[in-house]
């Protein structure tokens, strides 16, 4: 008999139970329905997992919304970076940055970092601050491209912050309905805060 311990065995749950990949299913379920309209019979269906096995691994329908959140803004953030490291000019890699994040053919559902600090933000303080602070690292690597641009430090920071408000307000009018290239017009307003 083996005496090395069991992968993603545990009482309750599916055998071929992987957490990342149940948590990928509870994001599309809160980033479709929001947090509070979905329901623990939702994210366990979609989660594959029994109610004791969701609360074993994942704690609470909370806790799960906060995890997901993080990974979100983890993945989102990873992809801004590579994009920076990834365009020679600073002008271009701005564009791409603010492009990604409005996501102009991304559709009507929204952005689900954008969705839930909409909806829980004003009254939860873990999802007010994680905004907070995924919204200070983006600003800050849009802040440094403008500086490596040419910049003065101490208008760089007031320019990315403007940027970004472009980019992340442009989700919320894509998610109103806006066309891709309505999206992609407003996007390039950005251009005229960039060092000339």
């Amino acid at each position: 008999m083996s005496t090395a311990p069991a992968r993603n065995i545990v009482a309750g749950r599916p055998r071929g139970f992987v957490p990342q990949q149940a948590l990928h299913a509870a994001l599309e379920v809160f980033w479709l329905r929001g947090y509070e309209a979905a329901t623990l019979d939702d994210l366990t269906a979609a989660m594959g997992l029994s109610r004791s096995s969701f609360y074993a691994c994942f704690t609470s329908k909370r806790a799960l919304l906060i995890e997901a959140l993080q990974r979100y803004a983890d993945q989102l953030f990873a992809a801004l970076v590579t994009i920076a490291r990834g365009e020679r000019e600073g002008k271009a890699a701005v564009q791409a940055i603010l492009t990604e994040i409005a996501d102009p053919k991304g559709g009507v559902r929204g952005c689900f970092f954008v969705n839930t600090v909409c909806e829980l933000g004003p009254h939860d303080n873990a999802v007010a601050g994680l905004a907070q602070a995924h919204i200070g690292r983006v600003t800050e690597l849009v802040t440094d491209l403008i500086i490596a641009a040419g910049a003065a430090p101490e208008i760089a920071a007031a320019r990315a912050g403007a940027m970004l408000a472009i980019a992340i307000g442009a989700t919320s009018l894509r998610k109103a309905g806006a066309s891709p290239s309505q999206i992609e017009t407003l996007l390039r307003q950005a251009e005229i805060l960039f060092p000339i």
